[in-house]
């Protein structure tokens, strides 16, 4: 399988679901853009069932291989990224997983529950990584239990496998050259920001890597016990800088997904937006 075709299937799905993805890529190609997505990224937990190797496989199987490894200890999770070994203009992929064996019994018990619910052939299946909350519908009790302790966890037990974002290569719009920019283009169309700790901006110049996200959309989740609102997926946008060498740097740093992680934290809708 290309990865022309791994992709789209990803982005069928992301755009359908989260209308604010399509309206956005929308503004900014009638701005006389040529959207190119830097990389994709992906959620689950280090169960050997769902691990990161196994949500890698459509990707090693199909031309890439693992460049980083990224440690995220407050958050507990661990992270890797992997690119095309051949084409370089290829997205890259950032796939992490939760370290269940870090939380609480509660926590890890309702996660096992639901992975021990499916018999073993399921996670078997190379069309896994398409398969969205393959272990069903949980009550939005449980959800807002789990995210006490995580909102990683909370996030993939509903959503499961599917694009948590794409990320737009900022390097290749032609009408913004910085994420300032972007972000500034964003906002004016009445989209929020991912902010921590008073930035939307994460990263610099001389770390070779700048990246700002939209907050997640909200969205209309059946749970087990009804209909509520939560955050989905975001939009991110990335803008990297050359080395020494001149070659633009290709990898991610830690520092900076820490806080992109936090576009899908549980919040309420500014109606007035």
């Amino acid at each position: 399988m290309d990865h022309t075709t791994i992709f789209n299937k990803f982005w069928e799905t992301y755009s359908t679901q989260n209308p604010l993805v399509s309206k956005i890529y929308n503004l900014i190609s009638n701005r006389g853009n040529q959207i190119v997505h830097d990389h994709i990224a992906l959620r689950t937990f280090n169960d050997p069932r769902v691990n990161i190797d196994v949500i890698a496989r459509i990707f090693t199987d199909n031309g890439y291989e693992a460049r980083g490894e990224y440690d995220f200890k407050v958050k507990k999770v661990y992270g890797r990224h992997y690119e095309h070994t051949t084409n370089p203009d290829a997205p890259k992929v950032f796939i992490s997983e939760l370290m269940l064996e870090k939380f609480t019994p509660t926590l890890q018990d309702a996660i096992l529950n639901k992975l021990d619910s499916l018999p073993i052939k399921a996670y078997a299946d190379p069309m896994l990584v398409y398969g969205g909350s393959i272990w069903g519908k949980i009550p939005f009790k449980l959800y807002n239990k789990i995210r006490e302790e995580s909102e990683y966890a909370a996030w993939t037990l509903v959503y499961g496998y599917r694009a948590n974002h794409f990320a737009i290569k900022v390097n290749e719009l032609k009408s913004f050259s910085t994420l300032q920019q972007v972000n500034e283009f964003i906002k004016s169309n009445g989209y929020q920001m991912t902010t921590v700790a008073g930035k939307e901006i994460y990263g610099a110049p001389d770390e070779l890597l700048e990246q700002s996200a939209t907050l997640a959309e909200i969205r209309s989740m059946k749970f087990s016990d009804g209909i509520f609102k939560i955050p989905s997926c975001f939009y991110e946008f990335t803008l990297r800088y050359r080395d020494a060498d001149g070659n633009f740097y290709q990898g991610f740093k830690a520092a900076n997904a820490d806080k992109i992680f936090e576009s899908t934290n549980y919040y309420k809708r500014d109606e007035n937006m």
